[in-house]
């Protein structure tokens, strides 16, 4: 199921994590040449990136809510 991210949070590693609007969360990592999304970098290429829809592979599943 597709989900908009919402925002972002760091994780304890310091990776980009998307928060979606279904209220899970889902790293979008920049880790070329495996994902490529140098947008991750910026914060006004996270910015843009709000309202984008990603695959929640939790909601498939009917996971609960993440929590910080």
């Amino acid at each position: 199921m597709k989900q908009a991210i919402t925002g972002y949070h760091k994780d304890e590693e310091e990776h980009w994590v998307a928060e979606l609007n279904c209220g899970h969360f889902q790293h979008v990592r920049h880790n070329p040449p495996w994902t490529s999304r140098p947008w991750v970098i910026t914060k006004e290429g996270r910015d843009d990136m709000l309202g984008l829809e990603l695959k929640c592979k939790k909601c498939d599943e009917d996971a609960p809510r993440d929590t910080q």
